[in-house]
């Protein structure tokens, strides 16, 4: 059942990043800097969603990787930890900065910078969120290893 549930959380986790990452390049590149202004808003909503979606992630992957060794769950540690200070010091301040400069009216080239960062910042969590997905079906035995294909003898 833990197993399940981390797998739950870590997909809202990736659903509600890759929406905000999708939803931001749409706005910014067809919609009104009113829907950018919406947008960033919402991404600002949606991290009472992501916040704890991420948390119960790590917390029920903690607990999972408890008593077990290997290279998985060790790697799988590691880029959560990165995942972690990238949302911390980077995306989570961003979308407070990004939508209150987007409520002013504010669309300079600080605010173009920022959301380069953001978006930046948003894929790399994507990829690492998913790569960590990837590792656990590996480690729950739900996705098996790709094995190198046998060259043929001529």
């Amino acid at each position: 059942m833990k197993s399940k549930l981390h797998g739950i959380f870590g997909a809202v986790a990736l659903l509600c990043i890759a929406t905000f990452w999708l939803s931001t390049v749409v706005s910014e590149l067809f919609l009104s800097q009113a829907s950018v202004a919406a947008v960033k808003n919402a991404v600002l909503t949606g991290m009472w969603l992501l916040i704890p979606a991420m948390a119960a992630t790590g917390g029920s992957g903690f607990s999972l990787a408890k008593g077990r060794g290997g290279r998985l769950v060790g790697v799988k540690g590691g880029r959560m930890k990165i995942v972690a200070a990238n949302g911390l010091l980077v995306l989570l301040p961003s979308a407070f900065v990004l939508a209150s400069w987007a409520n002013a009216g504010r669309f300079d080239g600080a605010f173009y910078a920022l959301q380069g960062v953001e978006l930046l910042a948003g894929a790399v969590n994507f990829t690492l969120l998913l790569l960590n997905m990837r590792d656990g079906l590996r480690l729950s035995g739900r996705l098996t290893p790709k094995r190198p294909a046998l060259a043929s003898s001529r």
